[in-house]
Order: C-alpha cells, then structure tokens, then sequence
C-alpha cells in the first residue's frame, strides 16, 4: 500500500512527497529481498548489516539528494559524522535488520528531515504490512491517514511497556533487565520486546504502548518516530529525564500521563551506568 489520497496526512509540507516517495520505493526493494538469500555482513556477531540495508539506503539517499541536492544527510551505513547543517535529513534504511535477515516481517524504514536542529517532519514505513506512520511539527501524527493518539491510561497498572536491547551485552544489558523486574514489579500488563525502535516508538504514538524505553539509540533509530510521538500527545526524553539530543542518546517516550512515574523507575538504573564511551 503506497500513501493514497485515503491514506494521506491532512497537512502539506515540501519535504513530505519527497520523503514518501523515498520510503515507498526503498520498502519496494526491501521486500523484494525479504525471505530470500543475500549477503550479510558482521559489525559483530549480533550487529548484522545486510545487502538490502545499504541498496536502500543508497535509494534514498538519492531520492533526496535529486530533489535537495544542498541538504545534508545522515545515515546508518554511511558517515556517521554529527551535521549541523540548517536542512538535516536522518534517515534508517532498514530498522529492524536482525528481524528483517531472520524472516520476521516487523522492520521499517524511517526517515526524517530537521530545520535548525529541530524536527519537522517524521515518516516511517512498515512495508510488510503497508503501514504509514507520519507526523509534522505542531500538525499532529497520522497513521494511514488517520489521527494517532497515545493512550489516556494514568497508570503503570494499565499498560503494556515496551524495551529495546542495544548491542552491549555487559553492564548495560543487566541494567535493562533489572529495570525490566522493577517494573513488572510496578504491575505492569507486561513487556514486549519488538526489535525495531521507530515502529515501537509509533506504538506509544497509536496507544499500544503506554511507555518505551531503549539505554542507548542511535539518531536514525528515533528520529523520525520521536517526532510522532510528541505530535500524538506524549513526551520523549532520555532515560535520565533530559532533552533528546540528535546525537547517541537513551531514550523514553510515553503516553505523557506516565512519565514521571516511569523515569522514577528507569532513572536509577540507568544513571548506575555511569559514563559511557
């Protein structure tokens, strides 16, 4: 399914037709690859990239280089250098590699587009079921053309949480599995761990989560899909209670309702990590 007049957000932007035609054709050649063989290559032995990864990204990157050639762009598989270009584009070819090479269809592709450091404009796409997920700066977050809101639930009691792993397997790992036991303590409905971080963020945007938290994200892994989240009503901040930053960064995003009552939670053991490189 491609954005149809059904399917489209009601606000307009100039970047948005760029960044659907962007995402449409890279889920296009995602899918075309999905459940077949293809090259993977190791960054470890858990930190695949995949020859789809980088056909993709190279398809949107230039997508967007043909319509603004003079903005910059940062990307997953290329160079990861920080921009603080007045047009920044952020974009994740394949969110969701690990799910994508085992033949789970729950990956996405996101791709966002910040102004002076600020977001603008946030898409992700599901393309093994067709979904689009789309939020505008102060425009509001739509899915398929919908209204998206987070849910109104007021307690921790009432809601699903869901968690990202990032590839440390030491400290870092622990710290997210005894946040993990403090909030089923807290009498949550239960934890779900979906593998792909801009599609859990959309989940708190749609109100099937009620909170998510990751210790450590890169920006194309939340910037698109923060954007939609605090269009839909909720808060984002990093695990300690501070701003989201475009750079490497924890994050927690709810339904607003539940924030402090989460960071309350996830603050400590988190800030028990110290400093990390």
């Amino acid at each position: 399914r491609i954005l149809s007049p059904e399917t489209q957000p009601v606000f307009e932007s100039n970047e948005l037709p760029v960044a659907q035609q962007a995402a449409g054709q890279a889920g296009q050649l995602l899918m075309s690859y999905f459940g077949k063989s293809y090259p993977v290559s190791h960054k470890s032995s858990y930190n695949l990239v995949s020859e789809p990864d980088l056909k993709s990204e190279a398809l949107i990157t230039a997508c967007i280089r043909e319509h603004f050639p003079t903005h910059a762009i940062l990307a997953e598989e290329s160079n990861h250098q920080h921009s603080d270009s007045e047009h920044l584009w952020i974009v994740d070819p394949l969110d969701g590699t690990n799910n994508f090479v085992h033949g789970i269809p729950h990956f996405a592709v996101s791709v966002a587009y910040y102004r002076n450091g600020q977001p603008e404009l946030g898409l992700v796409h599901q393309p093994s079921t067709g979904d689009w997920f789309v939020a505008g700066k102060s425009q509001g977050a739509w899915v398929n053309g919908q209204p998206a809101h987070v849910t109104e639930s007021a307690s921790l009691k009432e809601v699903l949480v869901g968690v990202g792993f990032y590839y440390d397997r030491g400290k870092q790992m622990r710290a997210t599995l005894g946040t993990l036991e403090k909030l089923f303590e807290a009498q949550i409905h239960g934890i779900r761990r979906m593998g792909t971080a801009s599609l859990d963020l959309c989940q708190v945007g749609c109100g099937q989560f009620g909170a998510y938290f990751e210790f450590e994200l890169a920006p194309w892994d939340f910037a698109a899909g923060a954007l939609f989240v605090t269009e839909a009503g909720g808060s984002v901040s990093q695990c300690d209670g501070n701003v989201l930053l475009v750079e490497k960064s924890s994050v927690l995003a709810t339904n607003g309702n539940l924030h402090r009552d989460a960071l309350q939670i996830i603050r400590p053991l988190f800030e028990g990590l110290g400093q990390r490189d």
